[in-house]
């Protein structure tokens, strides 16, 4: 069984090489280059996606009415955002500290870019930071969760997780009480030892 959860995860590892791939021939098709983490666009690129830009009033004038009326509680959102962000901050700060397990990098889930896309107007490159802002918060959140998961708790639940973290495959499978006493520590241990460019925020 555990044979086949490796060929598994060696599986997805090698999907997650072929669609770097084709992250890579979408990024020499729309010609741009990532130097740092900043995107780079020639000038000449950046006149042609001009073209297509929609003027922020002419953009709110061809809204659907809906739009406009939710967008204050799709805003509204990012008090909550905010909130789960600084308080999963000091959780790690805290807790991870405690048990030795490696931070979180906070940087590595603050993803902002689109705002650089000419063809964008004011109003959808703010949606655009909000929306890399808020699904950022949740990943950030969720690998920190995974990492509590896998110190404490590490077995695979009897039904079916719906698009389960990356650790959740490794974990012990239900009712293999076995593994999960004689197994816990080095779990523990391999959480402990996994090394990342730098921790913290």
């Amino acid at each position: 069984m555990y044979t086949d959860i490796s060929k598994l995860l060696e599986d997805m590892r090698s999907l997650q090489e072929q669609l770097d791939q084709f992250f890579e021939e979408a990024r020499e098709k729309f010609r741009y280059t990532l130097e740092d983490g900043r995107v780079r666009f020639s000038r000449e690129v950046q006149q042609l996606q001009r073209r297509y830009r929609v003027g922020s009033f002419r953009y709110l004038l061809g809204a659907d009415w809906r739009s406009l009326v939710t967008a204050p509680v799709i805003y509204s959102m990012i008090v909550p955002l905010a909130i789960m962000d600084l308080s999963f901050t000091v959780f790690q700060h805290v807790c991870f500290r405690a048990y030795g397990v490696p931070r979180v990098p906070r940087r590595d889930y603050r993803v902002n870019d689109r705002q650089r896309l000419a063809y964008l107007n004011t109003i959808e490159k703010v949606n655009c930071v909000y929306c890399g802002y808020g699904n950022g918060v949740i990943a950030y959140a969720r690998e920190i969760v995974s990492r509590t998961e896998q110190y404490w708790c590490p077995i695979r639940h009897a039904n079916r997780v719906i698009d389960a973290h990356r650790r959740y495959p490794q974990f012990f499978a239900f009712g293999d009480a076995q593994g999960y006493q004689q197994g816990l520590k080095a779990k523990r241990q391999a959480l402990k030892e996994e090394h990342h460019d730098g921790h913290g925020i």
